[in-house]
């Protein structure tokens, strides 16, 4: 039982490319959540996947988002990214070969929990990730 779901396609060439990206798939979960889902569908969706946090505790993730406090606005996103889990390059592995999709991650959560802003916190290592997630955020805005 070795399925990789969030590595799939770790293989495919190009893969930091939006147009790549999009070919296998990308950006089509945003399109259908925000086209065909309310917010709270979407949380209720990742609630019944099972999803689970990539931290050392493994949170569920459609949980975590019902804890969100809809009396008190506004609502933050924010994606850490530190990596600090001693040996661990999980974040940095999807940041590097699929970031369109760590993005999309990003998008869905604001969509699900409403939020107007989402930060990405990052270690100081990880100055590379972070100048190529400015570029591919700027060519996600381009794109509408």
């Amino acid at each position: 039982m070795n399925e990789f779901i969030l590595l799939r396609h770790r293989q495919i060439p190009d893969l930091d490319q939006l147009e790549v990206y999009r070919q296998h798939g990308g950006f089509e979960a945003f399109q259908n959540a925000v086209t065909a889902m309310n917010p709270n569908d979407v949380t209720q969706e990742v609630k019944a996947s099972g999803l689970r946090g990539r931290g050392g505790a493994g949170f569920p993730t459609g949980l975590k988002w019902t804890f969100i406090d809809n009396e008190n606005w506004p609502h933050y996103v924010v994606a850490n990214a530190d990596e600090s889990e001693p040996g661990t390059f999980k974040d940095r592995e999807i940041m590097e070969g699929n970031p369109f999709q760590f993005l999309e991650g990003v998008a869905l959560t604001a969509y699900a929990i409403q939020a107007t802003e989402a930060y990405i916190y990052l270690r100081g290592e990880f100055w590379q990730i972070a100048a190529s997630l400015d570029q591919q955020i700027e060519e996600l805005e381009a794109a509408g």
